[in-house]
């Protein structure tokens, strides 16, 4: 058993330490887990201590919703920029759209003035997809980890990944890219003429190499004590370990301990994530785990990142009030008394990765079937957990988008019709292109339009993926509404008709969800404009898990309380023009009666 892992056996076990995951750092640590469990705050933190400690680190963000400028207090580039308060720390963002255009460039540029227009506009439209960001994404990831001179100034490079749906992608992806080139010998794919990927071969080789040597390699999964995380977290340790991936720590982020036994809130906090442990202490126990306390604080800039290693802060005094002068705010219950009356329509909940999409989206849909209306509840997050959040409710049906057997129905789809009657060499090119990974991504868009169809005579409940992920999906729904002008007749109605049924208010409502902090409220700032540029207006906001009017006398849950103020504010101000505030609750919000806790009224108890 793992001495620092509570369990039924051993509940007051002593946890590892970050001190001693910075002395036992490799070259490459990478930092994953659900979205939401503080990866970017570890990550950073980690990064400044080396760095403190006289070693010279490059911080990398492979996450196409990166906050690292926010936590760090720069602003980053695509190339390694130095953070001045830290010498010997350098930090950069991996850019998916500025990586795709250089991708498309260095690809196309060679054939401008060669072929006619026609034939590189055709070029250009074929390596416009999401699938051609994701590889010139990697492209540069793979660099940093397979090209050894790229990063040789440095003793240490920390990758700070994106959430786990998206990090799994990602480091599959040199597998699936590989095999890929094993088995092409038609010299072209979806992302044009492979050479350009057989020039990056070697590196994508030494990538592979890279993530399974636990010399180079250690990965960091990171967790709170809660049973999501904590699920998703174990599914994660064995998908890695199927590649490879098996030099594995835990972190447990955010582990609570009351301050006051007799404070109702306070115990019911540190019950809830016992609990939580309890139920996972043999994954627990089977790696090398560190246990970081909740603080009282977030964690924005160098001073508080440092402070990290130090231990909870001192509080010298906690107000005795909370929740004074904060705006008024609904109720989830109250939007759900205002989508009800229309009987139908689609209702998608998005936001930052780990503000609660899933719950909030199994709470609407539950409401709404117990009120006896049609649901059908369902998600396009490649991490989707939505089944469990839900449980079974009489009217409403649980579904979720799965990749691999979309995948499998829309290329025998093709097969079936684009490659019936081709000469056999013809078909085997075909169908090399449709071992593609950029298979899935079509594949799976169209699920994503079946689905929201279905909202024309009952209510379509959407759990949607994190933001980078939601965004590249409307991306694609644009460019095959722009491809429908042309060719309608080549797409399902479902499809020609999905943009316009996302724009239409009266049909679509879109929730933004975040948590009453800096990072989710500003990542939801701007997927709100970018929603907007896309002529899709939201409904409503939902402040997810606020502990500003808890009835507690803790000093940490006081501090954090009263820090929750300012970014309610900026909410229910310029952001939001109609918000509901979620409340924390005492029990894990599962199944139908854990989220009926989520319709208290949200005010002071």
């Amino acid at each position: 058993m793992n001495p620092g892992v509570p369990s039924p056996e051993n509940p007051t076990a002593a946890p590892g330490c970050l001190a001693d995951l910075v002395a036992r750092a490799t070259r490459h640590l990478f930092f994953t887990g659900k979205g939401g469990v503080g990866k970017t705050s570890l990550a950073c933190a980690t990064a400044v201590a080396l760095a403190d400690a006289g070693q010279r680190v490059l911080l990398v963000s492979t996450d196409p919703a990166s906050n690292l400028d926010e936590v760090l207090g720069v602003a980053l580039r695509s190339q390694p920029t130095a953070i001045p308060a830290v010498p010997g720390l350098y930090a950069l963002n991996i850019d998916p759209t500025a990586a795709a255009q250089a991708y498309r460039d260095r690809i196309v540029g060679p054939y401008r003035g060669q072929l006619p227009p026609a034939v590189v506009r055709s070029m250009e439209e074929q390596l416009s997809g999401a699938c051609t960001t994701e590889i010139a994404a990697f492209d540069e990831f793979a660099q940093l980890l397979g090209e050894p001179a790229s990063t040789a100034d440095f003793a240490h490079v920390i990758f700070d990944t994106a959430p786990t749906g998206h990090t799994l992608r990602l480091l599959t992806l040199p597998t699936a890219w590989t095999g890929f080139l094993d088995h092409n010998t038609s010299g072209a794919s979806c992302l044009g003429p492979l050479a350009g990927l057989q020039k990056q071969r070697a590196v994508y080789t030494a990538a592979v190499n890279a993530l399974a040597d636990a010399d180079q390699t250690t990965l960091i999964l990171v967790s709170r004590p809660q049973k999501a995380a904590l699920d998703e977290a174990q599914r994660t340790s064995r998908e890695l370990a199927a590649i490879g991936v098996r030099n594995q720590q835990l972190i447990l982020n955010g582990v609570f301990h009351a301050a006051l036994p007799a404070d109702e809130a306070a115990a019911a906090m540190e019950r809830r994530g016992a609990r939580a442990m309890a139920a996972k202490h043999e994954f627990l126990a089977s790696l090398p785990c560190t246990e970081v306390p909740l603080r009282p604080h977030g964690l924005l800039g160098i001073a508080a990142l440092r402070h990290l290693f130090r231990g909870v802060d001192a509080l010298a005094s906690a107000a005795a009030e909370q929740g004074r002068d904060l705006p008024a705010m609904e109720s989830l219950s109250d939007l759900v008394d205002a989508l009800a009356p229309a009987g139908r329509g689609v209702i998608m909940t998005m936001g930052k990765g780990g503000v609660g999409k899933t719950t909030i989206a199994a709470a609407i849909a539950t409401e709404l079937a117990r009120r006896g209306l049609r649901v059908h509840l369902s998600t396009t997050d490649p991490a989707a957990h939505v089944a469990a959040a839900a449980g079974q409710v009489v009217g409403m049906d649980v579904s979720r988008i799965d990749p691999a057997a979309e995948t499998k129905a829309y290329v025998d789809q093709v097969l079936a019709t684009a490659g019936q009657g081709l000469e056999p060499s013809a078909r085997a090119l075909l169908e090399e292109d449709l071992r593609s990974p950029c298979t899935e991504e079509i594949a799976v868009f169209r699920a994503f339009a079946r689905i929201v169809a279905q909202g024309t005579d009952r209510f379509v409940v959407l759990d949607t993926a994190p933001t980078g992920h939601t965004l590249l999906l409307l991306d694609a729904t644009e460019a095959y509404h722009r491809e429908i002008a042309r060719k309608a007749s080549n797409l399902p109605v479902d499809v020609q008709q999905l943009l316009p049924r996302l724009r239409d208010g009266s049909f679509t409502h879109v929730i933004v969800v975040t948590l009453p902090e800096a990072t989710p409220v500003h990542e939801a700032a701007v997927l709100q404009s970018d929603l907007r540029r896309a002529q899709i207006e939201p409904f409503a906001w939902v402040i997810n898990q606020s502990i500003a009017r808890l009835d507690t006398h803790d000093p940490v849950l006081q501090s954090r309380g009263r820090d929750e103020a300012p970014y309610i504010r900026e909410v229910c101000g310029p952001l939001s023009r109609r918000t509901a505030l979620v409340p924390w609750v005492p029990d894990e919000p599962v199944g139908p009666e854990g989220l009926r806790q989520l319709f208290r009224p949200a005010v002071s108890p």
